[in-house]
């Protein structure tokens, strides 16, 4: 990479100018735009730093489309557009101490002294704006191109950790970043490996996925969070240090980020840096690094901004966390869903302080898209600080008899033709028998949203399958007192217990089935709008695509999934058993229901905590039969606070709100009187 400026014709500078644009603006729209990167941000860090060692030399080749005179993405089109009135600008980056002492040093002949910074975790996340009139939350947005970014505001109300009203009426712009756990960030992604999506890259891109989509429940469901670290305008706080610009953003109701620090010049920074360094995977969220500021506001004023970075702030970047080692095989494993996914099995190498000898390949097309075969030598790191990945390959070290990596075509435990559905990046199994499919799929099967099956559990049914009790779930149906008395401690009661339990199972309306069957992308949502619609599970098999798509939020993707599934005569052969066993394949209608209740009936409800003598789900579902509306947070509009025992935030929320909350004994008082 470090080729010497100097040594280059000005014909060969503008070549290697022209494809380094090139292709740093590809990774800059995967990264920003379209929230999945295709390098590690050390590769897109080094081509950058080589552009503007040539720009530095030749500033007559400088243009406005270079990546060193862009800050940020561009905005999606589908969402709206704000002006930023101020530029969000982006950061600059150094990489050693070295650097960071030239930094400083800069600093101190700019201002004419030493100074003091404001040290701050650099968190692994989205940029935002946020604007309050008279203490309400007005608008949200991201950075975009620093001057124009997109308007998030009703995702945006969705993250709990940024307060919709401050206490006090003021008129103010507040920025931070709006980033994702990494215990969320490892539930999404397991999601959508079992349902066949690409996986988020990092908890960065996830945070900005969620962010930018069209409808805020998605966003609401990812459950990101956000710390603020800017003040914007602050003429109405007396606030004359970054330092306490974080103090009166904490008391506003802000969440920030407590690790930050003032440090004398440089003293406390190194320190600060190699502690976080060190344990930055203790860390509940991502970080790639260490900011600091300059802390007086008024010397930040004095420096000012160049066309694209703050001169009063730096970002000191962490070295990538990565190790090299040998593919020796890869193996496949199928998942409840069907979906098959790769694992790199590897020489033991460590990383991050533990050993690895196993990396996500996640699917196909990551595969293809990093080339990885046996044999080769590749970098790992941690996505997320967390799970092992394949960065790259180590082309150079490459054997010259390598050959690409061949991608089943028929399932490792069934034998099955496998497929590869339209929009999906995983190629899937779609045999319902297939064993290593079946126990997941029972446990689903008997889940609580599902057929509602109480006490068959997974380890129950770990015990029928293990023992070839039963090898699907229609033959949950065929279970008798003889069969359950080979399990290992059961007894009479349980026995009589689990098999009233399965006989109940028999009368639920059919959208428990078809949600039950767990087939992809259908979820109980779904599975209640299409027997809302058609009636019967029969009805919606004979379906055509265009009737089905006719449903409200109803995709195409969905019709796809469906229409795959059914069309294996082997889901039919099952459904076939189901129905002669007795299970109801009707839609049952609740909406009409009489039944009422002046307490609840138009209400706006919220449960939370634990309750002793009620399932939350068939509570919800009573409520709704008395013509409440249950939701999941609290709000001005929220009507009454079901609170059970440790009720948490939502309790707070609510008392602060002035909001109807009533216990568990109140709950049942109300539930007995019913007006029918």
């Amino acid at each position: 990479m470090r080729k010497i400026v100097a040594g280059l014709t000005k014909k060969q500078v503008e070549k290697e100018l022209s494809e380094l644009k090139d292709q740093l603006n590809e990774y800059r729209n995967a990264y920003y735009t379209k929230d999945a990167p295709l390098v590690e941000d050390n590769v897109y860090d080094n081509l950058y730093n080589r552009l503007l060692e040539i720009e530095n030399e030749y500033p007559d080749l400088v243009t406005p489309d270079s990546p060193s005179q862009l800050v940020g993405d561009v905005t999606d089109d589908k969402l709206g557009k704000v002006t930023h009135d101020i530029p969000m600008l982006s950061m600059g980056d150094v990489f050693s101490y070295e650097e960071l002492q030239e930094y400083d040093n800069r600093i101190v002949k700019n201002v004419g002294s030493p100074v003091d910074y404001n040290v701050e975790l650099k968190i692994d996340g989205l940029a935002i704006s946020l604007i309050y009139e008279n203490g309400k939350l007005v608008e949200g947005s991201t950075r975009g191109d620093g001057t124009t970014g997109e308007n998030v505001t009703a995702n945006i109300m969705t993250i709990g950790s940024i307060p919709k009203q401050l206490p006090q009426p003021l008129n103010i712009e507040v920025r931070g970043e709006c980033f994702m756990s990494k215990k969320e960030f490892l539930r999404i992604n397991e999601e959508r490996e079992k349902e066949g999506q690409q996986v988020f890259a990092n908890p960065r891109n996830a945070a900005a996925g969620s962010l930018r989509q069209l409808d805020p429940q998605i966003t609401a469901d990812r459950k990101l969070d956000a710390f603020m670290y800017t003040i914007v305008t602050f003429d109405t706080l007396n606030v004359s240090t970054q330092s306490q610009a974080l103090q009166t953003l904490e008391k506003l109701g802000f969440m920030v980020n407590e690790t930050a620090k003032v440090s004398k010049g440089l003293e406390v920074v190194n320190e600060y840096i190699e502690k976080y360094e060190i344990n930055r995977d203790n860390l509940d969220y991502g970080i790639d690094g260490v900011v600091l500021k300059v802390n007086d506001l008024e010397t930040q004023q004095q420096l000012g901004n160049t066309v694209k970075v703050p001169r009063w702030e730096i970002a000191y970047k962490f070295p990538p966390e990565q190790s090299e080692t040998v593919v020796r095989e890869v193996t496949w494993t199928v998942g409840r869903t069907g979906v098959l996914t790769p694992t790199a099995v590897m020489d033991p190498v460590s990383l991050a302080g533990t050993t690895v000898s196993r990396a996500t390949l996640h699917n196909i097309d990551m595969i293809r898209q990093k080339d990885v075969r046996l044999l080769d030598t590749v970098l790992l790191h941690k996505a997320g600080d967390i799970i092992p990945e394949v960065s790259q390959v180590v082309l150079s070290k490459r054997p010259k008899d390598s050959v690409e990596l061949e991608i089943p075509t028929h399932c490792p435990s069934c034998g099955s033709e496998l497929v590869h559905l339209e929009d999906e990046v995983a190629i899937r199994c779609i045999n319902p028998k297939c064993p290593a499919q079946v126990k997941e799929q029972l446990t689903h099967f008997a889940s609580r949203n599902a057929m509602n099956i109480d006490g068959l559990g997974p380890k129950i049914i770990e015990q029928l399958f293990s023992k070839k009790l039963i090898k699907d779930v229609a033959d949950l149906y065929k279970l008798d007192e003889e069969i359950l008395s080979q399990l290992d401690g059961f007894k009479e009661k349980s026995i009589n217990n689990l098999l009233n339990a399965i006989e109940n199972s028999k009368t639920n309306s059919v959208e428990r089935l078809i949600f039950g069957l767990g087939i992809q992308h259908v979820g109980l949502k779904a599975a209640t709008l299409l027997s809302e619609e058609f009636g019967s599970l029969d009805n919606i098999i004979a379906a055509p695509s265009e009737d089905i798509l006719a449903v409200n939020t109803i995709g195409g993707t969905i019709v796809n999934s469906l229409k795959t599934y059914f069309a294996n005569k082997d889901v039919l052969i099952l459904i076939d058993e189901i129905k002669n066993a007795g299970v109801n394949t009707e839609f049952i209608d609740t909406s009409n229901s009489n039944e009422t209740n002046e307490h609840f009936t138009d209400k706006i409800v919220v449960i939370t905590g634990t309750l002793n003598s009620y399932k939350r789900s068939e509570l919800a579902d009573k409520l709704k039969h008395m013509g409440a509306k249950v939701t999941g947070s609290v709000t001005k509009k929220t009507d009454i606070l079901i609170a059970g025992e440790k009720a948490g935030s939502k309790l707070t929320k609510a008392q602060d709100l002035g909001i109807q909350i009533i216990d568990e004994a109140t709950l049942s008082t109300y539930l007995e009187d019913v007006d029918k």
